[in-house]
């Protein structure tokens, strides 16, 4: 993670010598497990091993669309022979901090038609009957597809904190909950890639500003989202509280800066790279034989 006032160390000059391998995004943003997190030494302007500027950034982000849809077919075709794993991308974030905007740019460089969204919202009466993992389970991915949450399982250790909407013991037990959870779906061959997309108070009344500025952007304007925003200083903590908590070895927690949109999407396209690429799904072999279906094929006409 890049705090502030802190210089990757790809973007250091190399005195014209050859330039080193840069570092994995998935070891520049990710938080450190076990580690208390503070999230105002974070600078969420900042661009951590990303490109030179927007303009490079859009061009690479598009660029990684040919290798992302060829690694998503790679992981259906896989699936097609019995090959169960899967991947989960976990949105998190304030208000404004561009879950919506991660799933259009982003997700759009997929096939829709692998891919599974969801996002949680307030829990129905259904829902509310079962534990607060049960209608995360109904939304997991399938072998071979990638899983979006917008919002996800974390909504119950965040608003459920800050809004005192359980007992506090009961809070407290869910974070243990969720690691077990996790830790049971990287066993069953789901890659789990939780990003906190990280946004500054300032940025978020911009952009809120901008929702009321633009009469068509007032769908996305919710008047709640003020009371939301006056409760600030208590939604960063719930986030540091579930960052330190809840990012594992198996599935650790990445911390995006998100006030400049163009490196929030071309970090979490990059994240998807790294963690697929690291999967190297292989398409099946043919189950019959090839020649022979060709002469056949060749002799029908």
């Amino acid at each position: 993670m890049a705090k502030k006032g802190a210089k990757s160390e790809d973007r250091k000059k190399n005195d014209g010598r050859e330039k080193s391998k840069p570092t994995a995004l998935t070891e520049l943003l990710r938080v450190p497990a076990g580690h208390p997190v503070d999230l105002s030494s974070y600078d969420a302007t900042a661009t951590p091993g990303g490109p030179a500027d927007k303009s490079a950034g859009l061009k690479d982000t598009a660029r990684m669309g040919e290798d992302l849809a060829d690694l998503q077919e790679r992981l259906w075709a896989a699936s097609t022979a019995g090959d169960g794993r899967r991947l989960l991308l976990v949105l998190q974030g304030m208000d404004t901090s561009g879950k919506g905007g991660t799933v259009k740019h982003v997700i759009g460089l997929f096939n829709p038609s692998g891919c599974r969204i969801s996002a949680f919202k307030a829990p129905t009466p259904e829902e509310r009957k079962h534990d607060f993992l049960w209608r995360i389970r109904r939304a997991l991915p399938h072998p071979g597809e990638i899983g979006i949450f917008d919002r996800s399982h974390y909504e119950d250790v965040l608003i459920g904190r800050v809004r005192e909407l359980a007992p506090h013991r009961e809070i407290n037990d869910r974070y243990g909950q969720i690691d077990r959870f996790e830790k049971s779906l990287t066993d069953e061959g789901v890659t789990v890639v939780k990003c906190f997309l990280h946004i500054s108070y300032d940025q978020q009344r911009r952009r809120l500003l901008e929702r009321l500025d633009n009469p068509d952007k007032h769908w996305k304007f919710n008047p709640g989202d003020i009371e939301e925003r006056a409760l600030w200083p208590a939604y960063q903590q719930a986030y540091e509280i579930a960052l330190a908590r809840c990012s594992t070895p198996q599935a650790p927690w990445y911390l995006v800066p998100a006030d400049r949109k163009w490196y929030r999407n071309w970090a979490i396209s990059r994240l998807l790279l790294e963690h697929l690429t690291a999967l190297d799904p292989r398409y099946p072999k043919a189950d019959f034989d090839v020649e022979a279906s060709r002469e056949r094929l060749l002799a029908s006409d």
